[in-house]
């Protein structure tokens, strides 16, 4: 632990800011290893607080998660003892790294066609015409226009479907099932 504190410093502070590639060095030299072995020990331990964390996982989990690893029992222990003090702290600064996307509002739309022109005599060209409205999550709206032939259209909505109906098989919920 003690090299873990000297290599990251605090383990809020190494999620918001990184840590230096001239810590890994100075530790890797105190372990008579290579720096890059330390840096992927480093976030190997960092991946697994972090996924843990956003998983909240109960003590036992985090503990059997830890097992297969093959670690020393003193080292579980201390694994799952920094688990336990640091998880609401990293939760909340994974919160505060979240990109605010916006979301759907509402969409208006609007199909033009053009039925004749000295040019073109026998076509027909229709446009499809969508103004999707978007809410970020402090309130703000935008919208953003969007304009189409009808084939385009049909094409990505039977894309859509498609994406929806991979979403019903049994291995992806299978695998929703695991990440939730």
């Amino acid at each position: 632990m003690v090299i873990w504190t000297g290599v990251t410093g605090s383990l809020p502070q190494f999620l918001r800011k990184g840590t230096n590639p001239k810590i890994y060095e100075g530790a890797a030299r105190k372990l008579s290893v290579d720096a890059e072995t330390v840096q992927h020990g480093v976030e190997g331990l960092m991946y697994l607080l972090t996924e843990s964390s956003k998983l909240m996982i109960s003590e036992v989990d985090f503990q059997d998660s830890v097992l297969v690893l093959g670690f020393t029992e003193e080292l579980n222990h201390l694994l799952q003892q920094l688990y336990l003090e640091n998880r609401k702290e990293i939760r909340h600064i994974l919160g505060e790294l979240t990109p605010s996307l916006p979301h759907y509002h509402n969409l208006e739309w609007r199909l033009d066609v053009q039925l004749a022109s000295r040019a073109l005599r026998q076509q027909v060209k229709p446009t499809v015409t969508m103004k999707l409205h978007l809410e970020e999550s402090g309130g703000d709206k935008s919208a953003k226009v969007l304009q189409t032939d009808p084939a385009t259209l049909m094409h990505l909505i039977q894309e859509l479907e498609k994406a929806l109906a991979e979403l019903k098989t049994t291995h992806c919920r299978r695998i929703l099932r695991n990440i939730k």
